[in-house]
Order: structure tokens, then sequence, then C-alpha cells
């Protein structure tokens, strides 16, 4: 179920090379999962733009986002204290496997943030995840502190060499994990799907259009026929997966 309402913004500050992070201030009662995201009003756009929660409490939602259009571009020069019209609880999350012991999560680029949250319920049940963040160069890079705070085991990728191990993600796969959980781009997940060994879960970065499953804008096909990325997704199951 998701809703329409009002969110002042509490922070808005730069984190790495055209990222940014964002802390709502507003009602976050139908964000139920990690994995969802919420749609945000930009005044002058006729399609909102969809943004991954990070992660969120009773009070505030954290998004981060990358400047990569004309709405993201408005978003970065947004001050403290503006009012935006916001949709919450869009999308399925993760289903967390409370029977794992050590998951692996796995998030390249902007793919990084929905994991946040999600690391942070799985510590919570007492299970160890083996994080890998992926990037393309070390001025990318965000987050790798946070995830450590959280007690997760992390790796950082660059596909440049210049700080981790260089490469992809799938290079710095450990040899032990009985689940995994991922979000990121397409090539990336190509590359995981021909590596990994166990079941999981990947959480897909598509273009939308209304944001709640009205417009079809962002099917894909599925073992079980067509799903909406927005609504019966954005995470969907490794085994359902048409590649």
């Amino acid at each position: 179920m998701y809703k329409q309402n009002f969110y002042t913004i509490e922070e808005n500050v730069k984190i790495a090379k055209d990222v940014y992070k964002m802390i709502l201030k507003g009602d976050t009662q139908y964000i139920t999962a990690s994995g969802q995201f919420i749609n945000i009003k930009i005044e002058s756009k006729y399609l909102r733009r969809p943004i991954s929660v990070c992660d969120y409490d009773d009070e505030t939602i954290t998004i981060i986002y990358k400047v990569v259009g004309e709405g993201t571009e408005i978003m970065k020069d947004m001050e403290k204290g503006t009012v935006l019209d916001v949709l919450t609880g869009l999308g399925n999350g993760y289903t967390i496997k409370t029977d794992c012991k050590k998951p692996l999560v796995i998030g390249g680029g902007v793919g990084v943030p929905p994991l946040y949250n999600l690391v942070k319920n799985l510590i919570k049940l007492g299970q160890k995840p083996q994080v890998i963040l992926g990037f393309n160069t070390k001025d990318e890079v965000f987050y790798e502190d946070e995830f450590k705070k959280l007690g997760a085991d992390v790796t950082v990728t660059t596909v440049d060499g210049s700080v981790g191990v260089k490469g992809f993600v799938t290079d710095a796969f450990p040899t032990e994990y009985d689940y995994f959980y991922t979000c990121g781009p397409m090539p990336m997940f190509n590359a995981i799907e021909k590596t990994v060994k166990t079941s999981g879960q990947y959480s897909f970065e598509e273009k939308m259009g209304c944001g709640f499953g009205a417009c079809m804008g962002c099917s894909c096909k599925t073992k079980y026929g067509s799903k909406r990325i927005c609504k019966d997704g954005p995470v969907l199951e490794r085994e359902e997966i048409v590649w």
C-alpha cells in the first residue's frame, strides 16, 4: 500500500562524485520492507522521480541518489526546509530468509543504498552478511564505512583498481555463502547470475512511468508471466526470472 504525503528536507549533502544523500522528515509508516522506494514530485517535471529507500525510522527517510538528469539536477540544489510531495511505500522489497546464516549482499553503484537497511535487519537477526560494494573508481565509492559500522564484513571493488579489489563484484565472491541479495545494473546481474551458486533475490533498476503499476511501462518477463518492476518488484526471486 502506498501513500501520498508531504516531507521536509532535513539534509541534502554530497557524499561522492555526483552522489547525494537526502534525509526527509515525515510519515514513514507505509514503508514496510528493505528495498522499497519512494516517488518524488519535481516542480516543472511531469513524471515523479523514483528513488530507493536507503534507511528509515519512525520519523525520517534516508535516500541516496545520483545526478543523472534534469530531475536529480534540481534535487541536488534543494535546501533544508524544502517541502516535497512524495509517494511512499512503493514496490515489494526483499523477503528476508530467516534460515540463512551467512548471506552474500552485492551492490553496484546506486544499487548500494537499498542494501543498507537490509544488512541492518540481517544483522539484527543474528546473521553474518558478507557485503560486496562495486564501483567504477575511488571517487564514486560511498557508504563503505556505514556498512562496516553495522558490523558487516565489507569488500569494495573498483573497475580501475583505484581502491579495494580490482575488477567487478564477481571477482570478490567468497567461497562460502548460503543465500544472496543484490541490487544494481543489468550487466552486473548478468555476471552474478553466471557466478552464484545459491538461491537469491535481485532488485531491478528500471525506468518507470507512474511508479505504482498502472502504466505497465516497467514490465519484465518472468516464468509466471509479465511482472511490473514498480509494483510486483523491484525485488524478484532468482528462480522466477527469465534471463
